[in-house]
């Protein structure tokens, strides 16, 4: 049986993705446990398939390539997971790269909890020029509390899971992530579903990886940050009758307004103003879909 599936999901990012494939190679040479890579394209238009073929042929470990052409993040994902044969499950983006000892550190930090769990590792800066923004940096193991909100607890970039978790659980939901309607908040919203399951959501700060996000200019910065609040306000509105975590944590929200937090770049005053603006706006704009959605006549 397949210990690690790990999932790569891409769209025309040839160049950061071969840096991503080698890494991942190389971790896999490190490590005895069998491996299968799965490779999603997400509609590619850069070239980016053939390199992955040549790249794939040939490879000690089993490496699966799909495709995936319709936009969206979540979809890709879906494949993906569909796809996944191993025991652990594992996710990471292609513009990050794995440590030499991933593997080997994966499957340790899953071997003292019982399935099902979930457990989200250490993300680090790729490229000291980078703004230090979607890194996770505790270096302390951390269990996400059950009645809480999980946004940013744990990340995508770095996101495993046992794979009974995937039956109790099901898939992402597409209109979330990037590409879909609600722009982000497709992690958010799976953990949100595992957690009210039952799922404990944990974090180990041992298996690692570096993310090279690109991201060097603020305005880039209050975009990524922007998309976030507007997929968790659209998150908010899709539980926020079913599930009472979504009041405590709107509530927190507002409560935090008090805190004159400024954010990760000069160019956010007022971190918490900014963000519960878009969390309305993402809320209002899932509203929105939902009746267009009732009216059709597809609907």
């Amino acid at each position: 049986m397949i210990d690690i599936s790990l999932s790569i999901c891409t769209r025309d990012r040839r160049d950061s993705l071969l840096r991503t494939l080698d890494s991942v190679a190389e971790a896999a040479a490190a490590s005895e446990r069998r491996i299968e890579l799965i490779l999603v394209d997400n509609g590619s238009s850069d070239g980016s398939a053939a390199m992955i073929r040549h790249w794939a042929a040939n490879r000690p470990f089993a490496v699966r390539l799909l495709s995936e052409p319709r936009p969206g993040l979540s979809r890709a994902r879906n494949a993906a997971l569909s796809a996944a044969r191993g025991r652990i499950i594992a996710m990471t983006d292609d513009d990050c790269t794995l440590h030499r000892d991933y593997f080997d550190r994966l499957a340790q930090a899953f071997a003292p909890h019982p399935a099902p769990v979930i457990i989200g590792g250490r993300i680090l800066l790729g490229d000291p020029a980078d703004l230090p923004v979607t890194v996770k940096l505790e270096d302390h193991p951390m269990i996400a509390p059950a009645d809480g909100f999980p946004g940013g607890f744990v990340m995508g970039a770095n996101l495993a899971f046992t794979a009974d978790v995937r039956a109790r659980v099901g898939l992402f939901d597409e209109r979330f992530g990037a590409g879909a309607p609600f722009r982000a908040a497709e992690n958010t919203d799976y953990l949100f579903r595992a957690s009210g399951r039952g799922i404990p959501v944990r974090y180990d700060p041992h298996f690692v990886v570096d993310h090279h996000h690109g991201r060097r200019r603020e305005d880039e910065v209050v975009a990524l940050l922007a998309g976030y609040g507007f997929g968790d306000g659209a998150l908010y509105a899709k539980h926020l009758l079913s599930d009472r975590r979504i009041r405590r944590a709107m509530a927190r929200d507002v409560a935090n307004l008090r805190d004159r937090f400024a954010g990760p770049v000069p160019a956010i005053r007022h971190f918490h103003a900014f963000r519960l603006r878009h969390i309305v706006a993402g809320l209002a704009h899932y509203g929105r879909e939902a009746v267009r959605r009732r009216r059709s006549p597809a609907g």
